[in-house]
């Protein structure tokens, strides 16, 4: 989806298209910006972006509180119009999946098979426009990895198709941390070696392995355009958070306990919905001067109860002194994930 959450507020609030929409926390409260529309994006607004940071790039940007529920409802009205496409899906996000249409447009060639899905991704893109009133790009390719690249190519409202006979050469003038696995840290290594582009990485013939490990084989493979990781079709859930940025730095324990019993509620409801529970809990604070620890306890048997996790929380606060100096924020976190085994039994 093309700027998923800005675009879904301009969909809903006419007076905010085409203007310079950021959503997340206004400039003069703490906080970071979570989507932000192509209009803002002209001003160098970036997701993640400190708030105060974002109104000074675009002092006319207009700062939209999150509606994440609307947003998740949003998606799933989107996911289900890809479900009855027939594909095989993948969701990666909220606002993102990969679909496999192998099965639909089965044909002699690989490049004739990925021809065949092109009705099928202009339909999709044609039935999201008229239902939702939204625009989504999409990417074909014959892997993850070139149907991500593609998905990212011709934004916004775009389609882009990648023959598998041209994989390679559609991949040398492009930058080097378009590949899956290249962060900043990579790029800076590999642009250290002149290794700038997708083309200079197929032409290099150094020992990528003294530059980046033993992802250089896996490196070498993408350059040109090859990816045989499969679609993960498995919708485990790892681990469920949520954490609080203060407006002023706090130790006042009533406040404290109040923002944990809310995090601990939420996460209780998300565990019910998903009929999980969870035998690792996670307390993260952050200081004034940005110093942030975290503190975990796990038990034998899983909770599954708000009142469980926010005792833990404050457990942890607690054996571990945490709140020794005014807290900037405060998070609750819990991991290990499982069915629970029968009725939860008392743990303190």
């Amino acid at each position: 989806m093309d700027a998923f959450y800005a675009s879904v507020e301009q969909r809903d609030n006419p007076a905010l298209r085409g203007r310079p929409v950021i959503v997340g926390a206004p400039p003069m409260q703490r906080g970071v910006v979570c989507a932000v529309s192509y209009e803002a994006r002209r001003f160098g607004v970036r997701s993640a972006m400190p708030s105060a940071t974002a109104g000074r790039l675009c002092p006319k940007g207009i700062f939209v509180w999150p509606r994440m529920d609307q947003y998740r409802d949003e998606s799933r009205h989107i996911m289900e119009n890809m479900a009855q496409t027939g594909a095989v899906i993948e969701p990666m996000s909220i606002d993102e999946a990969y679909l496999d249409m192998s099965a639909l447009s089965q044909a002699d060639t690989v490049d004739a098979s990925l021809q065949k899905s092109l009705p099928w991704a202009q339909q999709l893109k044609q039935r999201i426009r008229a239902e939702r009133q939204l625009t989504a790009t999409i990417g074909i390719a014959s892997n993850k990895l070139l149907a991500k690249i593609a998905s990212d190519h011709q934004k916004p409202d775009g389609l882009t198709f990648i023959p598998e006979t041209e994989k390679v050469q559609f991949l040398r003038p492009l930058p080097v941390r378009v590949l899956y696995g290249v962060g900043k840290v990579t790029e800076q290594v590999l642009n250290q070696v002149g290794v700038k582009t997708v083309g200079n990485l197929q032409d290099y013939r150094g020992d990528l392995r003294a530059l980046v490990g033993s992802f250089g084989a896996k490196l070498r493979q993408f350059a040109i355009g090859e990816d045989d990781r499969p679609l993960e079709l498995g919708e485990e859930i790892k681990s469920i958070s949520g954490e609080e940025t203060f407006l002023q730095d706090t130790d006042d324990r009533k406040v404290l306990r109040a923002c944990l019993r809310g995090q601990a509620t939420d996460i209780a409801n998300r565990l019910k919905h998903h009929h999980l529970g969870a035998r690792t809990v996670q307390a993260k604070v952050r200081y004034g001067d940005f110093t942030t620890l975290t503190r975990q306890i796990t038990v034998e048997e899983p909770l599954t109860e708000a009142r469980d996790i926010y005792r833990l929380g404050c457990f942890l606060l607690g054996r571990h002194k945490l709140v020794s100096r005014p807290l900037r924020l405060l998070g609750l976190g819990v991991s290990r994930l499982l069915e629970p085994l029968g009725q939860q039994l008392p743990l303190l």
